[in-house]
């Protein structure tokens, strides 16, 4: 790793992911405020329904308040700031084995930048979709050849597109006890897509033990969720109208493979 030292010892080479971390969460900000909205590069506006005026480059970049309305950035920019800076200085100081800092870096901006528009608009976007692609192919056979990661990719979209039938089924079965009809899916094809980028990244057999783990963590949370509404006593009304993004939980499973491989050979022990 690149390293600069001052005369007296100091290593200053954490300047290095902290810069990285910095530009990351601006990027990672950036599109997901406007990507959704308008699907191409655009001017930043203000969150303010009323105001909606466009922010400065440098006002947005330092997280400061609207001009004209005084409305401030919100919670997410600067969690993302604290995350993406944290992330990048524990992919320093911990690089993915086969992928290295500043290829793993590249990729760990693009999977939270998908997480977090899933979070919040429960979208995939298209155009995110097609650059992950070509970006997980490329690092997939950098890290272990075009055959793991051929057959990866093949094993994530095939896994992923039965899932998505079932995910349909469901969604009938529950318009019908509803006693209506409705857009909303289980698993949506924006989630097929991401499991073929995923399975690209991950190689043959990871991107088994990646989905496997991304089921594990949505059942998890669904529990959580139903204990929640049980507690509150609103189980039998809010049961059928609640739905989580699965998207970021196979993304939180390839995270654990990529980034965290020793903390998940020491679990399974």
């Amino acid at each position: 790793m690149l390293r600069f030292r001052y005369n007296g010892g100091v290593d200053f080479s954490v300047i290095v992911p902290i810069f990285l971390g910095l530009i990351a969460s601006g990027l990672v900000n950036y599109l997901a405020d406007v990507l959704p909205q308008t699907l191409r590069l655009s001017q930043p506006t203000c969150s303010n329904a009323d105001c909606q005026a466009a922010l400065g480059w440098t006002d947005y970049l330092l997280l400061r308040r609207c001009r004209k309305c005084g409305r401030g950035r919100g919670l997410r920019a600067f969690a993302v700031l604290i995350l993406c800076v944290a992330l990048a200085l524990y992919t320093w100081f911990a690089p993915p084995l086969k992928l290295g800092f500043y290829p793993g870096i590249v990729v760990l901006t693009y999977l939270l930048l998908v997480a977090l528009i899933d979070l919040e608009h429960r979208l995939i976007l298209r155009p995110l979709s097609i650059a992950g692609l070509v970006l997980a192919a490329a690092a997939g056979i950098f890290a272990r050849g075009w055959l793991s990661t051929l057959v990866g990719g093949g094993a994530g979209f095939l896994m992923l597109f039965a899932l998505y039938q079932f995910g349909r089924l469901f969604a009938r079965w529950r318009a019908k006890r509803l006693g209506k009809t409705d857009d909303e899916e289980a698993l949506g094809s924006g989630d097929v897509t991401l499991a073929t980028i995923l399975g690209l990244l991950l190689g043959w057999p990871l991107i088994w033990y990646g989905l496997l783990l991304g089921i594990l963590f949505s059942g998890v949370t669904s529990l959580i969720i139903i204990l929640v509404l049980l507690i509150a006593r609103r189980y039998k009304t809010q049961m059928f109208n609640v739905f989580i993004p699965y998207g970021i939980f196979f993304i939180l499973g390839a995270f654990m493979l990529i980034y965290a491989p020793l903390w998940m050979s020491e679990f399974v022990k």
